[in-house]
This record gives C-alpha cells, structure tokens and sequence, in this order.
C-alpha cells in the first residue's frame, strides 16, 4: 500500500499527516495535514473543456512524440458527454464541470450558422459553467448572447459590457457549494478582443484589463461570499495566464483555469499565488483537477489532461444524434470535396505550417501579389493521408483552416514598411514580457524569407528578408495580399497602416484555395524555411516564459 503525503501552505494550522491511499499524483508543495482516515477525505473533480471552435465529431489531432509528429483521432461532443457522465458517475454530486470559451466559431457548421448549431447540444451536455471566448464576438453581440443564454447554463464574465450603459453583459461569478465547501469562480475575457479579432465584431461592446478593478471584484468576491477555493476562468492565454498567477490580482486566488493559446498543459504551472492549466483545444482533451479537503480544508490536488479517444469514450447516442441533426442542413455544401493532398496539412508550429503556406500560396497564385499573407494563430485540425492515398480536402476543411471568409484585399507597402510591420508582429508573438503578447505565433507569409532571432529586443529581431529570392529592398515597393479586417481603416492590411493603391477583390479566400486547389491538386505543402529562428528551430510548439513547459 502506497502512501502519499499532501500538504500546502494554506492548512499550515492543522496538525499530523494525512494518509491518502493510492490517491494523488503530484504533490503539493509545502504543506503539513491532519491525521485522518480515507473516509474522512472529500475530493472534488473539476472537470474543464476549452476552445472547442465549433468542432462537433471526432478528428485527426497532431501530438509531438519522441521528437516527431504524429496524428490519433480525438475528440467529439459526444464522447465528451460519454467521460463527462462516467467522471459524474465516478463522483456524483462532487463534480463540477466548465468550458473556458470559444465554443462558436471555428468549424464550417458553426459559421454558416452563426453558432446556432451550438446551444441544443451544449445544453444537453451537463456544463455547470461557461465563460465567453474571444471568438465569441464573430457574429456581432446580438448573437452571441442569444446563443450564449440558449445554453441554459451559467455564464459568467467580469470584464464585457454594453457599451451604450456599461452594464455587465453576463454576472461576473458564480458560486457552488458542495457538502459546506464554498467555490467561487470569476470570469475574465480577454480585453485585446477589439484589436486581436477584426474591430466590427465586437461592436457595441466594452471591456475592462487586468486592473485594480479586476483586483478589488475577486477580492470582495472571496470575502463576501465566503469561498474556500478560488478559481479566475481566465481566457486571455498561457502567457498573461502565468503571469496572472503571479500578480497581486490573484493573491487570494487558488486556480487559473486558463484558455485561449490551445496548450495541453498536463502538470499544474505554479505561480506565486496560483497555479494554472489550460486544457487544449478542439474537445481532443479535457482537463481533470481533483481537490482534496479534511475538515473543510484543500489539503492536495492532482491534475490530469485526458485524451477523448473515441475508442476509450464511445459517443454517447443522445449527443451523436443532436450533433447529427444540427449539422444536415450545411451538410451536402461541406462535406463537398475540393481538392486532394499528399502531405499532411497542419498548424500547430510556431513559425511556419504547411497548412499555411497552402493558403498563401494560392492567394499569390491568385492575386498575383508578390507577398501574401496569413495571420498567425494554431487553429485547424489536421489532414492527413492515410495507406498512400491523398487526403481529401473538404469545404468543411477549408473553414478549419480559414475560420473567417472574407475578402482578398491587396496593396502595396515598401519594404521598410513591412520590416517594421514585422518586427511588430514578432514582438507580438516572441516577447519576454507577456503582457505584451498577443498569441505566441508568428504571421506566414509566401513569396518571402525571413530570418530572425527570436530572443532580441524589439526592432533588432529580423536578420535578413528576402522576396522572390532577392534581398529586400527598403525604399522598394512590394504588392502584397491579405485579407479585410471589417472595422480596420481601407488602408490597413493585416495590421499594417498606410499601405497604398488598396483594392479589395470580388471573391473571398475561400475561394481563391478553392480555384487553386481545383488547379493544383494534389498539392504537397511542406515545410521550407520561410521563416526560420536558430533559437527555436523547425518544431517549436510553444514559447512560455518563465516556465518549463513543454507543449505534447
């Protein structure tokens, strides 16, 4: 028989050791525990979902083993459903379960429906709670709180408002109390929603930072309302997470459930006030904390990122069928084959992804640009071919891929322009400060080869750029293709000001890859030094400051 001893700074008062039997996996640091037998032990299990992205069934989901990429079928709502039940089973009555957001938008199903597809199954899922994403705004704020009240659960947020009154748009906490235990949750929204996502979408809607307003709710929040254990439901991303953890902000805070970057954080990251998690993305995982208290007090946890193997967690027949009336009226148009691929297409790197450099190289086959870009973000499930054969590429793809369809827009910058425009951008996905980053993954681009040292100072990070083989030149001008940002000034192109002889095309990305998918097929897209960082080199995942965390 194994014994484990737990303990933690915050039961400092209570005397002797607890004996946990075959119980917890890692250990709290610092701790001292009452003597007390197995049945005076109560665990609770915090189960947590995050960026879901409208991905309704199973899929291929890429993870990094023994220094390669391989690809396991994951996921789906209702396998989900199928742990979710047998975790309740497990602990009935002491199982609380959360998604951290982005649960609208993301798959063709979800945005040909303007995430109506969501609330019938979501409600039927078992949440106890829901926090809004920063995808949540895509279809306007009317929407999003029409579908986001028709989950039938609670949803909770500290920092969205109406504009027009600055009323709350949702409660900021919500409490749950199990056998005289009392757990508090506060929701916070990323306050970068206006400036990561395109500006019209979250019209008519304000947010607040991480400020001493923030401060001041979670700490009468904790007081007021009694609460033992403390989570902030945060959806701002790993690295603001950490961070969080170790600001004044959360010193009374116990857990950050953190969402947003898509990291399978797989052992609690200790702060100096909390620890956090994020739990991946898709539904390929869910994230499992178990708390332990003797006498009303937390004496241990441990922490676990579960797979949704189809093969483990069969899909519950209930949701399968939800899931299968919701997705028949966009079915036909999306599952329509439009092209064909010999390599495996993915995005999960954080400088350069075959996936990406598809789509830009069919908007510059397309636009005739001399640079096209793609913003950078680790989003789309991955397609693979299978015993030889190409891999077909379907519509229902295409919106993995490309979430948002909009117009091609393109124009013309000089190339002391696009430097500086690229500096930004590599501060925005490499600094060392995590406040200032926006995603951790840097923007791709066809037509042009950078080299860069990620770990330089703003500014003095690129060391060469090239376009279509020749060094760039700074007074040059160089055409170059993007996508509308509706909301963004018409001479603004992907976040670059100032460009001139804008033009905004009569089709959309999705159709370019299309036409060029329909020309080209089967493409190949490989990886090819477009953008290339000694430091990081080909396969990097994640950059987390501060932390030793390794993304698997």
């Amino acid at each position: 028989m194994k014994i484990y001893i737990k303990a933690t700074l915050r039961t400092v008062g209570l005397i002797g050791i607890v004996l946990f039997f075959n119980s917890c996996k890692n250990n709290l640091a610092s701790s001292e525990v009452s003597n007390t037998s197995k049945n005076d032990t109560l665990s609770v299990t915090i189960l947590q979902t995050a960026d879901i992205h409208g991905q309704l069934d199973t899929h291929p989901e890429l993870f990094w083993e023994n220094e390669e990429i391989v690809f396991k079928n994951r996921g789906g709502l209702a396998n989900i459903k199928t742990l979710f039940d047998r975790e309740r089973q497990n602990n009935p009555n002491r199982t609380i379960i959360v998604d951290g957001g982005d649960l609208i938008q993301g798959s063709g199903y979800a945005a040909l429906s303007e995430g109506k597809v969501m609330p019938d199954i979501i409600k039927n899922m078992g949440y106890d709670l829901i926090i809004p994403g920063n995808w949540e705004v895509v279809y306007g704020k009317d929407i999003m709180m029409e579908v986001m009240t028709g989950y039938d659960t609670e949803v909770i947020v500290q920092n969205m408002y109406h504009e027009e009154d600055e009323k709350p748009l949702f409660p900021a906490s919500w409490v749950k109390e199990i056998e005289g235990i009392r757990f508090g949750f506060v929701g916070i929204n990323d306050p970068d929603v206006p400036v990561r996502q395109n500006p019209i979408f979250s019209k008519g809607m304000s947010f607040s930072g991480l400020n001493a307003d923030l401060k001041k709710t979670v700490d009468d929040f904790k007081v007021n309302e009694n609460i033992d254990v403390l989570f902030l439901v945060t959806h701002i991303g790993i690295f603001k997470q950490v961070e969080l953890a170790n600001n004044p902000i959360a010193e009374h805070a116990d857990y950050i459930l953190g969402n947003d970057t898509h990291e399978r954080v797989r052992e609690l990251i200790p702060g100096k006030y909390a620890k956090v998690t994020e739990p991946g993305a898709f539904g390929s995982f869910v994230g499992k904390l178990t708390l332990h208290f003797v006498d009303g007090k937390l004496v241990g946890d441990d922490y676990e990122l579960i797979d949704v193997d189809p093969e483990v967690f069969p899909a519950d027949p209930k949701i399968q069928d939800l899931v299968d009336k919701a997705k028949a009226p966009y079915k036909d148009h999306l599952e329509t084959i439009v092209g064909y691929t010999t390599t495996p297409i993915y995005r999960y790197l954080t400088v350069e992804n075959p996936m990406d450099n598809m789509i830009t190289d069919a908007a510059r086959w397309k636009t005739g640009a001399d640079i096209a870009i793609s913003n950078g973000f680790r989003f789309g499930n991955p397609i693979v071919p299978e015993d030889g054969k190409p891999a077909p590429i379907t519509r229902a793809n295409l919106w993995n891929l490309l979430p948002v369809n909009e117009p091609v827009k393109t124009g013309k910058a000089t190339g002391k322009q696009i430097k500086d425009w690229l500096e930004k951008e590599m501060h925005n996905a490499f600094s060392q400060n995590p406040m200032e980053r926006f995603g951790g993954w840097l923007v791709r681009y066809s037509g042009m080869t950078v080299e860069f040292k990620s770990q330089n100072e703003r500014g003095n990070r690129i060391t060469s750029i090239t376009v279509n083989g020749e060094p760039m030149q700074d007074e040059k001008y160089y055409t170059i293709s993007a996508c509308v940002r509706p909301g963004d000034p018409i001479d603004n192109l992907c976040r670059m000001s100032d460009v001139k002889d804008v033009e905004v095309k009569d089709y959309t990305i999705h159709d370019a890859v299309e036409e060029y998918l329909q020309k080209n097929s089967p493409v190949s897209p490989v990886l090819e030094g477009r953008a290339y960082c000694d430091y990081l080199g080909t396969y990097s995942f994640s950059t987390v400051p501060k932390t030793d965390y390794k993304f698997q």
